[in-house]
């Protein structure tokens, strides 16, 4: 299933992922640093979603309290809780 994400706090604007089966299939990042997020994309490719999460979750950016990495965590939190809550 095709999700997308707007994240706050970084210079992504959106984040499209493909899940299928609690696995992350796909991930693209619209915007950002090109390069770091094509890689991220890649590493996460494949991972289940909670093991994503777990890797990401809490990066910061410079001074900023977020980063990409972090908001791919954060959307995939809000994709579990929208599937858990139907």
């Amino acid at each position: 299933m095709t999700y997308e994400y707007s994240p706050k706090g970084v210079c992504s604007q959106r984040m499209i992922f493909e899940i299928e089966n609690n696995v992350v299939k796909s991930l693209k990042v619209i915007g950002g640093c090109n390069g770091n997020l094509q890689g991220i994309s890649r590493l996460v490719e494949g991972l289940p979603v909670d093991e994503v999460i777990k890797r990401l979750e809490g990066i910061r950016c410079g001074m900023k309290s977020t980063s990409c990495p972090d908001q791919v965590s954060r959307a995939l939190k809000a994709i579990k809780e929208a599937e858990e809550n139907g």
